[in-house]
């Protein structure tokens, strides 16, 4: 009776235990090329107050094949696609103006690129490190201007 007891409540226990927090929703798929290619043409067409929200989320994207790529041994690929999204975070801390659509989504989009950059410069050689770092730094500070935006409205 009293094992019986024990397992009910593992079982329970195991039920509302949530499942491990995983980098993508259900209905996410993981970016590839031709995903961030869409975003990217996409940003172009869109209005001016839409364009920060796109952006970051394409830093997200961008972020997470990088993630895919470092961990799958292609540095080349995860080195050029960090480039691209330090160079992106520098364009959207430049143009962050206050009447953006979407601002705390982005900022939500911002700070998940950011820890997810962080987890990479842990898991990251030495030689990787520099250009990981700079581009977590250039993340953390659109990041921070997108979250003051947000508090100031």
């Amino acid at each position: 009776m009293r094992l019986e007891r024990s397992w009910m409540l593992l079982a329970l226990f195991v039920a509302a235990t949530p499942l491990q927090a995983r980098a993508y929703s259900p209905d996410e798929t993981p970016p590839d090329q031709q995903t961030i290619a869409a975003l990217e043409a996409r940003i172009v067409q869109a209005e001016p107050r839409e364009q920060c929200f796109l952006k970051a989320q394409l830093i997200h994207k961008m972020t997470e094949f990088s993630v895919r790529q470092y961990a799958a041994g292609d540095v080349e690929k995860a080195d050029a696609m960090l480039m691209r999204v330090r160079d992106l975070a520098h364009k959207l801390h430049l143009t962050m103006a206050d009447d953006n659509k979407r601002l705390k989504n982005a900022e939500i989009l911002l700070r998940h690129s950011a820890f997810r950059l962080n987890e990479m410069l842990h898991t990251s050689s030495f030689e990787d490190r520099p250009l990981v770092e700079e581009t977590l730094a250039q993340v953390n500070k659109v990041d921070t201007d997108a979250m003051m935006q947000v508090f100031k409205k």
